[in-house]
């Protein structure tokens, strides 16, 4: 069993510059090198299919979760060392929320944006202290780190929002600063 679960939000889709997929392959790999397992949406296509092929291609341990109204649109990948079909999208976030320890989110769009938002403001509430990080391949999420930045500006939330995710440019700098927090 693999020392720590890592879980990553990303897009069905590649996204249109191929750094993206790049950065979700050596993602993959590296997790696998690390000994920590990848959970993430079970899906074979998009950012999702490439960061799970990489883990498994490097032999590392892969949990997917998916509901079953996805499963031919995201391609549900049943190769996994573990896949679970859940009912619904809500589930599905739960039960990856709950088999990781800590949280990454890749280039994605509605559904990767839903997924940080939720376990973001779960950490604000203090329902949870697991480490949230973007990475922000060729800045991707710069974006949204200044919304983030302008909703505190405003006063819509305090400034520990801020403290609450944090940022990478590459995979090697997010796997450093995962190490120091996961051991």
């Amino acid at each position: 069993m693999a020392r720590a679960s890592v879980c990553v939000f990303c897009g069905s889709r590649p996204g249109v510059h191929p750094d993206y997929a790049a950065a979700a392959e050596t993602l993959g790999k590296s997790l696998a090198e690390a000994d920590w397992r990848l959970v993430y949406g079970a899906g074979d296509v998009g950012l999702m299919g490439t960061v799970a092929r990489a883990a498994q291609g490097a032999g590392g341990e892969t949990f997917g979760v998916i509901p079953t109204h996805l499963m031919q649109a995201e391609v549900g990948k049943t190769d996994l060392t573990r896949f679970i079909v859940t009912e619904n999208m809500h589930e599905r976030k739960k039960v990856m929320y709950m088999n990781s320890d800590a949280i990454v989110v890749l280039p994605g769009g509605a559904g990767s944006l839903d997924e940080f938002f939720e376990v973001l403001t779960w950490r604000q509430l203090g329902l949870h202290a697991k480490p949230i990080w973007l990475l922000n391949t060729r800045g991707y999420w710069d974006p949204l780190t200044g919304l983030l930045d302008h909703v505190i500006a405003q006063g819509f939330a305090g400034e520990s929002l801020a403290t609450l995710v944090e940022v990478a440019e590459d995979v090697p700098t997010l796997m450093a600063a995962l190490s120091d927090q996961l051991g």
